[in-house]
C-alpha cells in the first residue's frame, strides 16, 4: 500500500454524495464547529485526542472505542479540549434514502437507527477487539475508494453494508446478552471462539479439548470451509487486528502482544510476508505518521 489514507479536514457539513461518505481524519490545533445538525445520519468513531461531544444538550467525554451515532436533525457539536493532542476519528455520512434501500433487503440493517431515534442514546463503547475489526473493515472501505480496481463501486458497496451490519450486529448483541450459540456448527463456534481470545493461547490440542473433538477433525473442517489450516487461519486474524491496531494509532511495540504473537520478530516477519511492509514501514505509508 502506498498511499495515505489520511484525508484532510473539511468543515463542509453536507454531503457531496446521495448515498454515503467516509473519511479518516488526525488533525492538531483544530479550532471547534459550532452546533450544527445533519439532514443525514453520522457515525463518528473516536481513536484519540482529548475531546468532548455535545449532543442536545447533553456533554460526553469521549475515548478510544467510542462509536456515536447522530441521526438526523440532532443538534452536536464537539469541543477540543487539547489541540495540541492529535485528534484521530473516523466520520461515516450515510443518507436516509440509502439506509433505507439497505433496509429494503433485511429489516435488520435499520436496528441501530430504531434504537438512537426512540432510546435517545447516542454513544456505543465497543471492546478493543470489536473496535479493531471495525477499524479494519473502515480502512478497508477507503483503501478501496482510493483504488481504480475491477468492481470497485460492487466492493465499496459491499463493504458499507458489511459496516454498517457489523455495527447493527455488535448493538443488538450487546442488548441481547442472552443469546444462545448453543445451535451454531462446530465450524461457527470455532470462529467465534478464536475472534474472542486472539491475544492469548490458541493452540490445536486447546480446540480439541475444548469442543471435544479431535485434532484431525478441527483440521479437516478448517482445510474443508477455508482451505487453511486452524493454525494459518489464527495467524491471518491476528494480522488483520495488528494491522487495525497500527493504523488506529496503537503503540508497534505493543501491538504484537496485544494480538497474540509470542515475540517481536516472529510478528515482524509474519506482518511484512502479509503486507509486504514493516509494522514501521505501513503506519508511515498508510497514515503519514512517523516514529
Amino acid at each position: 500500500m502506498k498511499k495515505n489514507l489520511r484525508t484532510e479536514f473539511i468543515r463542509r457539513q453536507y454531503m457531496l454524495s446521495k448515498d454515503f461518505e467516509l473519511y479518516y481524519y488526525s488533525d492538531r490545533n483544530l479550532k471547534n464547529v459550532g452546533d450544527h445538525s445533519h439532514d443525514y445520519y453520522e457515525f463518528y468513531f473516536f481513536l484519540s485526542g482529548d475531546v468532548s461531544i455535545e449532543i442536545a444538550d447533553k456533554s460526553h467525554r469521549l475515548k478510544y472505542g467510542d462509536m456515536v451515532l447522530i441521526p438526523p436533525g440532532i443538534k452536536h457539536h464537539v469541543n477540543i479540549l487539547d489541540p495540541e493532542q492529535f485528534y484521530r476519528r473516523f466520520v461515516f455520512w450515510i443518507s436516509k434514502d440509502y439506509c433505507n434501500h439497505l433496509m429494503e433487503n433485511s429489516r435488520e440493517y435499520g436496528y441501530l437507527m430504531q434504537h438512537v431515534s426512540t432510546g435517545k442514546k447516542y454513544i456505543f463503547h465497543f471492546d478493543r477487539f470489536a473496535f479493531n475489526t471495525i477499524q479494519s473493515k473502515i480502512f478497508g472501505i477507503i483503501e478501496e475508494m482510493q483504488s481504480e480496481r475491477f468492481g470497485k463501486s460492487a466492493k465499496i458497496n459491499l463493504g458499507i453494508s458489511d459496516l454498517v451490519l457489523s455495527l447493527n450486529r455488535y448493538v443488538y448483541e450487546t442488548n441481547h446478552p442472552k443469546t444462545e450459540k448453543e445451535e451454531l456448527s462446530l465450524y461457527q463456534n470455532l470462529l467465534l471462539y478464536i475472534e474472542d481470545h486472539l491475544d492469548e493461547e490458541l493452540s490445536l490440542d486447546e480446540l480439541a479439548e475444548k469442543f471435544y473433538v479431535s485434532k484431525f477433525h478441527i483440521v479437516h473442517v478448517f482445510k474443508e470451509k477455508l482451505g487453511l489450516s486452524p493454525h494459518q487461519y489464527i495467524i491471518k486474524k491476528r494480522l488483520e487486528m495488528s494491522r487495525a491496531a497500527i493504523l488506529g494509532g496503537s503503540s508497534i511495540s505493543e501491538v504484537y502482544l496485544m494480538c497474540g504473537f509470542k515475540d517481536y520478530s516472529s510478528f515482524f516477519r509474519a506482518f511484512k510476508k502479509e503486507f509486504g511492509a514493516s509494522p514501521k514501514e505501513f503506519r508511515e505509508l498508510s497514515t503519514g505518521m512517523k516514529g
